[in-house]
């Protein structure tokens, strides 16, 4: 199993996940990924949904990983990467079913998902989870290796292999429906009387 708990309560995971290591995962469950990710913005995911379609295969294999939406700033002398934020989420809403038909499992981001992509979470087992908006040079700190394994050329948007140790995120949609947004909006709305 790629999904521990630790004695903090914190969940521990480990890529690559299967069906039953997404299925343990509810929303609101904060994780800590060490393993490998994998970093695509809109541009690169603009290459993969045509290669997709014609069924040709992608320069990653998506089976079973995470896609980590970020488009990493140029590291400083001595450092593996420079700030390394999350981009919102909901601009790759129109590529994600399509991953995750082919095994992707997760996604991390900021910012909440479309119907379609809650859906295809359901559908396929998988689950998104959110990253700090804002906090690009503190995640950074927990990037252990990097590497660029596709497009080159789109600069900050190529894909890149990131190796990550105990990653900080927080399950936002799981594959049984949870919506922690939607949730905390209920614990927290009003009542008029």
């Amino acid at each position: 199993m790629s999904v521990t708990t630790a004695a903090d309560g914190i969940k521990e995971v480990a890529p690559p996940l299967s069906d039953a290591d997404v299925e343990s995962l509810k929303a609101g469950d904060r994780v800590r990924i060490t393993g490998v990710l994998y970093t695509a913005r809109d541009a690169a995911h603009g290459r993969l949904l045509p290669l997709i379609e014609k069924g040709a295969p992608l320069p990653i294999d998506v089976r079973g990983q995470i896609i980590y939406y970020t488009g990493p700033s140029p590291a400083r002398p001595g450092s593996i990467v420079g700030s390394i934020g999350p981009t919102t989420a909901s601009r790759m809403d129109t590529y994600v079913p399509a991953l995750l038909g082919l095994g992707l499992k997760g996604t991390i981001g900021k910012g909440y998902r479309g119907q379609a992509v809650k859906d295809a979470l359901r559908q396929h087992k998988g689950v998104y989870f959110g990253a700090i908006g804002g906090a690009g040079a503190v995640l950074s700190q927990f990037v252990k290796k990097l590497s660029i394994v596709a497009y080159e050329d789109l600069g900050t948007e190529a894909i890149r292999r990131l190796e990550v140790e105990a990653f900080p995120a927080i399950v936002v949609n799981d594959c049984h429906g949870g919506d922690l947004y939607q949730d905390g909006m209920k614990a927290y709305a009003r009542e008029d009387t």
